[in-house]
């Protein structure tokens, strides 16, 4: 009987957290209602109360829990046993599957950013960047068999450069996509197609840079 209640209550918990995510995406904490998500999440307005007393309390686990699932997953495929390119290549295409399955999220984690920048930096330090950026640099200074045969090179201090620069590739065309898409389809290019042949275009780009440091 316990474990039936549990298994419950999860479920609906994930339903409130599904269907909060869904809202606060296309509107914001401030244009968000609790209504809505109740409503969308299939349940009543008091239940919904029940789980989170407040608004401000189910955006803050909502947000606490979609950027920290953020942060780790794709922190996480460089610490795969994979040479460097296809590291990369894992990480772009993952990060923009993610982004094409949840296409409202970089606007809701920016505007958050900016909206409540103290809460980002509690979230960030329980984050191990240290160990990533070190991860990476580990990667670059491997013989060159882990390389794909290319001789790769960057300076410790410039690794918070490529993994900011990669995260960029990504995110802004979903956030600038009203912008971005009306221009892609006066030129005959779909924005779906354009994503697609981002993967490969990203990869490239990152290891091409990658290789001809060595010359620099």
């Amino acid at each position: 009987m316990v474990n039936k209640k549990l298994s419950k209550d999860k479920d609906t918990e994930e339903k409130i957290f599904e269907a909060a995510r869904e809202v606060f995406a296309g509107k914001g904490m401030d244009g968000a209602r609790m209504q809505e998500i109740a409503d969308r999440a299939g349940i009543s307005k008091s239940l919904l109360h029940y789980y989170y007393r407040s608004k401000e309390k189910l955006f803050s686990a909502v947000f606490d829990d979609v950027a920290e699932l953020i942060f780790r997953k794709f922190a996480q495929i460089f610490e795969r046993d994979l040479p460097f390119e296809k590291k990369v290549e894992h990480f772009f295409t993952e990060h923009i599957d993610f982004l094409k399955a949840n296409p409202g999220l970089p606007l809701f984690i920016l505007s958050e950013i900016n909206r409540n920048p103290e809460r980002m930096k509690k979230l960030t330090a329980r984050i191990d960047y240290q160990k990533m950026w070190y991860t990476v640099w580990g990667d670059l200074n491997r013989d060159p068999k882990q390389t794909g045969g290319r001789i790769l090179h960057l300076e410790p201090q410039e690794i918070p450069q490529l993994v900011t620069t990669a995260i960029s590739i990504t995110v802004f065309p979903f956030a600038a996509r009203n912008l971005l898409e009306p221009v892609l389809e006066r030129s005959g290019y779909s924005f779906e197609r354009y994503i697609e042949e981002r993967k490969k275009f990203a990869t490239r780009l990152v290891i091409d840079y990658l290789s001809s440091q060595k010359d620099a």
